[in-house]
């Protein structure tokens, strides 16, 4: 069985064909530019690249191009859409109405029409491409894998703020979490990597990129999460601020005469290692500057690490143990400095880093970086989404 699984953006269409016999990735690709001047296809199959030039002007363009790709006679995969079994979509809001993945049907994508006031910025982009594959792919079943659904586990006290208990029944204010397919991924894999069933480890997973969270993942089910109602809580990222007191809102608007909205603009998109560092946003930027003495990079660093170390220790305390802390995503598999400045000195909750392992070694695989006498092992685990969101849809359509 084929599954392509699609991740919609606003102006940006990713995708993946997988053959799920045996889980290889067949073709995969983006779509740039969607609905601006100079849009762009890259598609890769087969150790082959090829780049189209063509205009976008809305998703269903993007999909037409797509499917044209796989089934182009020089880099194309599959000899017509027949082969493809079923279609994945990376869905970011589940809102409390689904705890795990569902089929597509006109009521499911009422829902997450209703949910999309939650993630206004991801969940209508997401929409549009399922509509679009829908039209293209009227007979083909599809499902929805939320980035929401793997947090859905949390017990209420983890997920409840300290606000009138009215915002939450009223206006659905809570903490819902992200990146759930991916700290699902590799807290399974950490588990395989342990020896033991996932239901008897507690494991922290620390999915770092540009967008970071910090997941407790206890007997298999996540119990904490440090993003929130949206997911610019947390620790500091790229360009976002994560933890911050709501009262530096009314303060700056007061001091600069800026809008919330303005404000919040700021927290999303100009603060975070951005605004620490003074304009660096891409850790191999702030590691190099750092290493030649930019004293505001080490600066950006230094809280970044600090505060996922502080969410670390926080979540071994909340599961009272830990078998393995896991680093994932762009930052966590590929910086170590960052990952000295999490896991180092933190010897008396068992968890020793062993540093020659941490700054070598082959980058893209699994990697055990914990010393040899470290009570926790410490994994790197490059994730994979696309394949939890293909394992998902295939499981909801053969109905395994």
């Amino acid at each position: 069985m084929k599954i392509l699984v699609i991740n919609a953006g606003s102006s940006s269409l990713k995708y993946q064909l997988i053959d799920m016999e045996t889980e290889q990735v067949a073709a995969k690709g983006v779509c740039e530019r969607i609905g601006i001047e100079g849009s762009m296809l890259t598609h890769k199959a087969g150790g082959k690249e090829k780049v189209i030039k063509s205009p976008m002007p809305d998703h269903n363009e993007a999909i037409r191009l797509v499917l044209e790709a796989l089934v182009d006679k020089d880099c194309g995969v599959v000899k017509s859409m027949r082969e493809i079994g079923a279609v994945g979509h990376r869905m970011v809001h589940s809102g409390e109405d689904f705890t795990q993945s569902v089929l597509v049907t006109d009521k499911v994508m009422q829902v997450c029409r209703a949910n999309g006031e939650l993630a206004p910025l991801h969940q209508p982009a997401n929409l549009i491409g399922v509509e679009a594959c829908q039209k293209a792919m009227p007979d083909v079943p599809m499902a929805l894998v939320f980035d929401t659904a793997f947090h859905s586990t949390m017990p209420q006290k983890a997920y409840m703020y300290g606000l009138p208990y009215e915002y939450y029944t009223d206006y659905k204010v809570r903490r819902y979490g992200f990146h759930g397919t991916s700290h699902k991924f590799v807290s399974e894999e950490a588990a395989k990597l342990l020896g033991k069933d996932a239901k008897d480890v507690k494991i922290v997973t620390c999915h770092l990129g540009n967008g970071s969270s910090i997941s407790a993942v206890d007997g298999g089910k996540c119990v904490d999460t440090s993003m929130g109602f949206t997911p610019l809580e947390g620790v500091p990222m790229g360009t976002r601020c994560g933890d911050v007191d709501p009262s530096v809102v009314e303060y700056m608007m007061g001091k600069t005469g800026k809008s919330a909205h303005d404000i919040l603009n700021e927290f999303n998109k100009k603060s975070g290692m951005c605004g620490l560092s003074g304009g660096l946003s891409d850790f191999r930027d702030l590691t190099a500057a750092a290493e030649k003495g930019d004293a505001r990079a080490a600066l950006a660093l230094d809280v970044f690490g600090y505060t996922v170390k502080r969410y670390v220790g926080a979540y071994i305390a909340a599961m009272n143990g830990i078998d393995a802390l896991v680093f994932t995503a762009g930052v966590g598999e590929h910086t170590p400095e960052v990952r000295s400045r999490v896991a180092g000195n933190m010897e008396y909750l068992g968890i020793k880093l062993d540093e020659k392992k941490n700054y070598s070694g082959e980058r893209g695989v699994v990697r055990d970086i914990s010393a040899p006498d470290s009570r926790v092992r410490i994994y790197i685990i490059p994730t994979n989404e696309e394949l939890v969101i293909a394992r998902e849809t295939k499981a909801l359509v053969c109905g395994k």
